[in-house]
């Protein structure tokens, strides 16, 4: 049994995450079910209270539906999730069933230890982020004061009292332990690119480079959500750097609490020529669109390493495209681009140091030797079969 806010239809990445593991463990002998709740991400209600889909188990519950306007009314929100889906948990487990608690909403893992005690039940913890933490960092204060250290207390009860806690990242892994989680407790198992089919689109083949009126540029690119985990202060400032390099330009697909920013100060700058927007792509346009990039950029503020794994990277490795990580030395995706030898890492806040790692991407024999290793990667020690492949080892364990 997964417990998770989102599930299919919904379209959000950890929804797709769990749906993939899911819909994969039914088809491998598994009677699964999921507990979620009644919405999708994009607000769509009016699902089914209880269906079966491709072979796994739905159970929507409903929270109170106060929205995201405030923080008083995603807390709200929030524990009426918790209540409800405490509730049919007890109703539906079993002594001996594994439960999985997601981290959406955040500090699930705490109703779902007690769920899982009560019914006798194995906890695993399936951590996509680790909260508190991440709220603090980002500038909720009751996170960080004497609140947030008594729900950090209380989270690790939840993940000491689990039979394993399943982590995203190894950096993640050191965090769990250092605090306490014995490492027999700790598997660290990836995500992957949640799009099934990525595959490479030449720049020469790609519409989109036409469309956009970049097919003689070198693209840096950015997909996805440019949020508050992330900066672009750097990039921006290498760009200023780099202004007489009339060959490159800077594409933004997505959105996010940046973007608007972003559009400003690169315009104040005199960068506005350079710097192209794209709304979100249909699903079935996202190869060309991960792939209209030459190289992508992705970034994480330094006191997040541990916390969060920017999952894009699969994507754009599923494409045979290569990273320039704005990210601490001996980050999460720096690690990964090391081992793999698929990108290039910079330091935030040192734009001469993307600078002189967009001088090397320069060249294309280069640029593509990476992209190689990143395709290789993806397909596979980084791909969704190898990770699924470890949760069926993991839970035949359990």
């Amino acid at each position: 049994m997964f417990v998770n806010r989102y599930y299919a239809p919904d379209h959000s990445a950890t929804s797709q995450i769990l749906t993939d593991l899911a819909q994969h463990l039914a088809r491998n002998g598994f009677r699964v079910h999921i507990i979620c709740g009644d919405e999708t991400y994009d607000g769509r209600a009016g699902l089914p209270r209880q269906e079966i889909l491709n072979g796994v188990e739905v159970h929507r519950v409903k929270s109170l539906g106060l929205g995201r306007a405030s923080l008083l009314r995603r807390g709200g929100d929030a524990a009426s999730l918790y209540a409800a889906m405490y509730q049919e948990a007890c109703r539906v487990l079993r002594r001996g069933d594994i439960l999985v608690a997601k981290t959406d909403p955040p500090l699930l893992s705490v109703p779902m230890a007690r769920a899982a005690r009560r019914s006798g039940a194995l906890l695993i913890n399936w951590l996509q982020d680790l909260y508190p933490e991440v709220a603090g960092v980002l500038g909720v204060s009751l996170a960080r004061g004497p609140v947030g250290r008594v729900l950090t207390h209380v989270r690790d009860r939840s993940l000491r009292a689990a039979t394993v806690n399943v982590v995203i990242g190894e950096l993640m892994r050191a965090r769990l332990i250092s605090g306490g989680v014995h490492p027999d407790s700790v598997a660290h198992i990836q995500n992957w690119a949640i799009e099934d089919g990525l595959a490479p689109v030449a720049p020469d083949d790609n519409p989109l480079r036409r469309e956009w009126g970049l097919h003689d540029k070198l693209v840096v690119g950015y997909s996805g959500n440019l949020g508050r985990a992330h900066e672009f202060a750097t990039l921006l400032n290498a760009a200023e750097l780099l202004r007489e390099r009339r060959d490159l330009a800077y594409l933004f697909i997505g959105g996010g609490h940046h973007i608007e920013q972003l559009k400003g100060e690169a315009a104040a700058r005199g960068l506005a020529d350079r710097f192209h927007f794209a709304p979100y792509q249909d699903r079935a346009r996202l190869s060309q669109s991960l792939s209209a990039p030459d190289v992508h950029w992705l970034s994480l503020r330094p006191e997040l390493e541990g916390l969060i794994v920017p999952s894009k990277f699969y994507g754009i490795a599923a494409v045979g495209r290569p990273t320039l990580a704005i990210a601490r030395p001996g980050g999460e995706i720096p690690n990964l681009l090391g081992r793999y030898d698929c990108g290039l890492q910079a330091t935030p806040g040192c734009p001469e140091e993307v600078v002189a790692a967009l001088d090397r991407l320069a060249d294309a024999g280069y640029r593509a030797g990476l992209g190689r290793n990143a395709l290789n990667a993806s397909r596979g020690a980084l791909s969704k079969s190898t990770a699924l492949q470890a949760w069926i080892h993991l839970l035949r364990s359990v």
